[in-house]
């Protein structure tokens, strides 16, 4: 076990199946009997001119538009984004790109474009996010595999403890199409962005201003979401690995109890990650 990592939430961005925003996506978390499910709509990000929006993937779309629901929550102006750090966690990364590569690879030509191999490399979200807010502070962009939201989230905790800064976390992942899907199938689309701040932080904005502590622990089985077709969602998408924890933080902005709510997430194999939501 090691010491507990403390931070607090200021703003929430969520896209996925039947969410299309953290407002109305929370009270189909605390009630699940009412969400649709539907197909995930990817919509425009705003902050990237036209031409942009054109040529970027459906990662780097659902990843800046949960990051801007967030930074929007939390009250962030210009100023603040441009000095705000950024972790962006995906498992499944660009996977439309780097399939179109490896199909003009398998060509004759062999001719690469050079927008799709842009569009292709793993820190895509990061750098669009950075260019469009003219952001100058650090970026990191990983992936563990299922546990990568877990892994997003260690990484932003552990960022806000050691600097005592904000940290945008932002977790996406989308399906692979054919043959790849047929290896790692993935339902969906599923974005979530959290701002993460010290303890003691407040934010000017109408942000659920939770506090949120998390330590490792031995492997142990993840809490499920305690619906059938959310926790088909949560084990089908790596991001949405994050349900659980939305689904505590929902719950609790409802209610207004200050009462702690602990549960797990998936971490590293051997590990687990303990969320404490108060």
């Amino acid at each position: 076990m090691t010491p507990g990592l403390h931070a607090r939430i200021l703003g929430i961005g969520l896209v996925g199946p039947g969410l299309t925003a953290w407002d109305s996506g929370a009270a189909l978390l605390r009630e699940p009997a009412g969400w649709p499910g539907t197909p995930t709509v990817v919509p425009p990000p705003q902050r990237l001119p036209p031409t942009e929006r054109r040529r970027a993937g459906p990662v780097v779309k659902l990843s800046l538009v949960a990051a801007d629901q967030a930074v929007a929550a939390a009250g962030l102006d210009a100023i603040g984004l441009a000095t705000l750090a950024t972790v962006f966690t995906s498992s499944t990364g660009e996977p439309s790109n780097c399939h179109a590569l490896c199909e003009a690879l398998a060509a004759p030509e062999r001719l690469v474009s050079p927008t799709r191999f842009t569009n292709s490399v793993h820190n895509a979200p990061g750098g669009y996010w950075h260019i469009a807010v003219q952001g100058m502070a650090p970026s990191t962009s990983l992936a563990a595999h299922d546990a990568s939201f877990g892994a997003g989230l260690l990484e932003a905790m552990t960022q806000v403890a050691a600097t005592g800064a904000p940290v945008l976390l932002v977790a996406a992942d989308v399906p692979y199409p054919a043959p790849l899907h047929a290896k790692r199938p993935t339902p969906d689309a599923f974005s979530v962005a959290l701002l993460l701040a010290p303890a003691d932080a407040f934010g000017p904005g109408p942000g659920p201003c939770r506090g949120l502590a998390l330590e490792l622990r031995a492997e142990a089985p993840p809490t499920p979401c305690g619906h059938e077709r959310l926790d088909r969602l949560r084990q089908g998408v790596p991001a949405a690995r994050a349900l659980p924890l939305l689904q505590a933080l929902a719950r609790a902005q409802a209610s207004g109890s200050a009462a702690p709510v602990t549960l797990l997430l998936e971490a590293l194999p051997g590990l687990s990650l303990a969320a404490t939501v108060s």
